[in-house]
């Protein structure tokens, strides 16, 4: 048995990043490699850092929870660093296609998980609970970090985008 209702809708919003990635197909490459201000990085390297943690979730977190083991994450600066260097190798466009694909398998494996799995307490990096607000660790409350995050990069990328359509970047 899969995921309850409420587990499932935070997993198809978490799914939803895929249909924003397919608005930006139309987006012209230079734009989307231009920094998004001075000393920020571009829209690519945030979608090369979106597409690192999907992959990190996918190959690492789910296999750890499901051996009721923790989560265990990386230090971030090093990470993202690694994430924007591979902004540069790739064109807009697979880059792309590449985030969009991952999301959707990482949704999809998501959604076949079992509640039980999903709601387990976890640690993440050794902790049991948010310092924030307090709740335990658990796969689907690191998923609605991860939507919280996605949000906070996609406005950045949306609002940079509708600044380049008013002053078209050259």
């Amino acid at each position: 048995m899969g995921p309850d209702r409420e587990t499932e809708t935070i997993i198809r919003q978490f799914g939803a990043y895929s249909d924003w990635l397919c608005e930006l197909k139309s987006v012209d490459p230079h734009v989307l490699k231009k920094p998004l201000a001075e000393g920020k990085w571009s829209a690519s390297e945030i979608i090369a850092h979106i597409l690192k943690w999907d992959e990190h979730l996918s190959d690492r977190v789910i296999p750890a929870v499901l051996e009721g083991e923790g989560m265990v994450f990386p230090k971030f600066g090093p990470f993202n660093d690694r994430a924007a260097a591979y902004a540069e190798k790739v064109t807009p466009g697979r880059l792309i296609t590449e985030a969009e694909a991952a999301r959707n398998q990482l949704v999809s494996r998501l959604l076949g998980l079992p509640e039980a799995v999903l709601a387990r307490p976890a640690t993440s990096n050794g902790d049991t609970h948010c310092p924030h607000t307090g709740s335990p660790y658990t796969l689907i409350y690191i998923i609605g970090d991860f939507i919280y995050h996605d949000h906070h990069h996609r406005q950045q990328i949306d609002d940079y985008l509708g600044d380049a359509q008013k002053h078209p970047i050259r």
